[in-house]
């Protein structure tokens, strides 16, 4: 292993390369990479970094996104099976359909979803950001939204707005039950739940705070050890309502804390595709890279764009 570390290491520096990881990735994978983050702020550190490679350790729409804004690096995947199950759930012609039969709807796209996707959309979001993108529509405007049902639920419960929801959903935090939390509440009742709001409204019910990943973390960060001291130092217990591969930079950031995972079953098996090796492969052999058709990428920066004028 220490090997395969040193391979890449030298590869990185000779190719002018960047490592980028999502929270969902492996240990070893977010501990080599030279940024780890959501979606969103992978694709803008892509951006702003003068590498001219960019690995990038997550699924594929989010390595498109990176391609769309930094069109002129080469964005590359380890492995390009690494696809999203949400992001699939919708395709053109079914989005096209939804939008002829709401003629004058705003389309608002959750970013996990592929280029074609948010090119023939109105505006893009995440999930940190999609209560301010939807509020920022005027008012009586019908709204669709989509992919993610349970995000969409949530956006709406919180942007007091109506919108059209597509059916769409994350098989991983699907498989985050009420029951899974209540139990873990019932064996740790000082602890905190923080959900993802992709997870279901029963979960999302339950919850101390509803956050993106990167708000999770600046929420674990900032919440206060306990008062009184458990085995000679103070502790906080968290239950985390998201993929568990964001447990290993929560723990490695707060030490002094405790996280355990909503569901053990929150394991995405796309997220865990990448691995050193095929980093190292990756740069070896300069794939698999990532291209999006330039009318499609057009369309897509602007809803991208939209986005970012707004947050």
């Amino acid at each position: 292993m220490d090997e395969i570390v040193t391979q890449i290491n030298r590869l990185r520096k000779e190719r002018n390369a960047i490592i980028l990881a999502h929270n969902y990735q492996r240990p070893e994978v977010q501990d080599i990479a030279d940024y780890v983050g959501d979606s969103l702020g992978l694709a803008q550190t892509a951006a702003k970094s003068k590498a001219e490679i960019i690995v990038f350790c997550g699924v594929h729409f989010m390595a498109e996104t990176a391609a769309i804004i930094c069109p002129d690096k080469t964005v590359l995947m380890p492995d390009p099976h690494a696809g999203c199950p949400l992001a699939n759930m919708i395709t053109l012609r079914e989005l096209r359909k939804l939008k002829a039969a709401h003629s004058g709807a705003v389309v608002v796209t959750y970013i996990n979803s592929s280029a074609e996707i948010k090119a023939e959309s109105d505006y893009c979001c995440t999930s940190s950001n999609a209560v301010k993108v939807v509020q920022s529509i005027p008012p009586g405007q019908e709204i669709i939204f989509i992919p993610d049902q349970h995000l969409g639920s949530y956006v709406q419960s919180q942007a007091g707005r109506p919108m059209i929801l597509w059916r769409g959903y994350c098989p991983t935090h699907q498989r985050i039950l009420s029951d899974d939390i209540k139990k873990k509440k019932s064996e740790h009742p000082k602890a905190l739940v923080v959900v993802h709001p992709e997870c279901s409204s029963d979960v999302v019910a339950l919850a101390d705070k509803v956050a993106s990943t990167s708000g999770i973390l600046k929420y674990c960060r900032e919440s206060p050890a306990y008062a009184e001291a458990s085995a000679g130092r103070p502790v906080r217990e968290f239950i985390i309502g998201t993929e568990i591969g964001l447990l290993h930079r929560l723990q490695k950031e707060n030490s002094d804390k405790v996280f355990m995972a909503g569901s053990d079953l929150a394991d995405c098996p796309n997220m865990k595709l990448n691995t050193l090796e095929k980093i190292l492969w990756s740069l070896e052999d300069m794939v698999y890279a990532v291209k999006v058709a330039p009318e499609i990428a057009a369309g897509a920066l602007k809803s991208i764009n939209r986005m970012l004028t707004i947050v």
